[in-house]
């Protein structure tokens, strides 16, 4: 394996951020929007779930309290 110089390894760094494509502000905007979009989703969705979960437990809590 070939040792490398310091300089070099921050020549090799510099040449590797030119080639970086960085979003637009427009594209950084949509990525945000989805990412909060997705998760409110996700959160509605398994908060309507986990009721669903708690009310079917209820109810067959409630047969085991008739006893």
């Amino acid at each position: 394996m070939a040792k490398t110089t310091p300089g070099e390894f921050i020549k090799q760094v510099q040449a590797e951020t030119k080639k970086v494509v960085w979003p637009t502000s427009r594209e950084t905007m949509m990525t945000t929007f989805m990412v909060v979009l997705m998760t409110l989703t996700l959160a509605i969705f398994f908060f309507a779930l986990d009721s669903i979960f708690s009310g079917i437990v209820q109810f067959l809590l409630g047969f085991v309290g008739q006893s």
